[in-house]
Formats: C-alpha cells, sequence, structure tokens
C-alpha cells in the first residue's frame, strides 16, 4: 500500500490514521471483524455490494498494514479466517465512533443527499447569451 511522508505538519495524525483506513471498504470491514474471527465467505455475504476482487484486495491492504490477521488453514476445500490483529484491535474505538457519528448524522446526510438529486433535476435552463433579434 502506498504511504505518504506525512512530516509533522499539524493534523498529521489524523492523515496517518486516515491513510491507514482509507477505501470505501476498509473501515467497514474493520468494523465486521470486530465481532471476531471470520471466514472470507462471512465477510462477503456481510458485504453484498463489493466484488470478490475488491474485497480481497481491502483485505491485503489490511493485512499489509497490520490491523487484521490472515489463517490459511491447509483443508480441502481451502479456509481462510481473518481477524483483527493487535493494532487493529487498537482502531476499535475509532471505528465505534465512525459507525456513531454515522448512525447520528444519516437522516440529515441522506436528506441533503436527496435535496442536490432533486435540485439536479429542477434546475431551469440558463438563458441563452446569444443576441436577441430587436
Amino acid at each position: 500500500m502506498k504511504r505518504q511522508d506525512f512530516g509533522c505538519a499539524p493534523g498529521c495524525s489524523v492523515e496517518v490514521t486516515l491513510d491507514l483506513i482509507d477505501g470505501k471498504w476498509k473501515g467497514v470491514i474493520l468494523y465486521h471483524l470486530q465481532e471476531g474471527r471470520l471466514r472470507f465467505g462471512e465477510l462477503r455475504k456481510r458485504l453484498p455490494n463489493v466484488t470478490q476482487r475488491m474485497l480481497t484486495k481491502q483485505l491485503r491492504a489490511l493485512e499489509e498494514d497490520d490491523l487484521i490477521i490472515r489463517k490459511v488453514y491447509a483443508e480441502v476445500p481451502p479456509r481462510v479466517d481473518y481477524e483483527l490483529s493487535e493494532t487493529g484491535q487498537r482502531l476499535r474505538p475509532v471505528i465505534d465512533a465512525l459507525k456513531q457519528w454515522g448512525d447520528e448524522n444519516r437522516a440529515r446526510i441522506d436528506t441533503a443527499s436527496a435535496g442536490r438529486k432533486g435540485n439536479a433535476r429542477s434546475v431551469a435552463p440558463r438563458p441563452s447569451r446569444q443576441p436577441q433579434p430587436a
């Protein structure tokens, strides 16, 4: 996973944290793994809108960043489990805070989003800048 040099600018700790959990699915994966060890197929069921390829990519990135542990069992068919690492466990309060904020603000965000979509449809056409006949 690409890493940026954040230096010591104000807010860099926030940027470092966000860099680890960036993307559409990482935070959601971490949220579900708070419940305990899950198999790949269980994660797929909990995230029906993510493709298998994207889920694999996000899991690999989380593993590379030491936020999750991937355990492969020598079985047929192969079995792979994922769970939060110790570092990932320390992100629990962050993920819980994101969920709480989302729960508290979801209605407002949905309303604002619906308003933006509605406004896009009801915008009157702009008047032409062509000279009008006299």
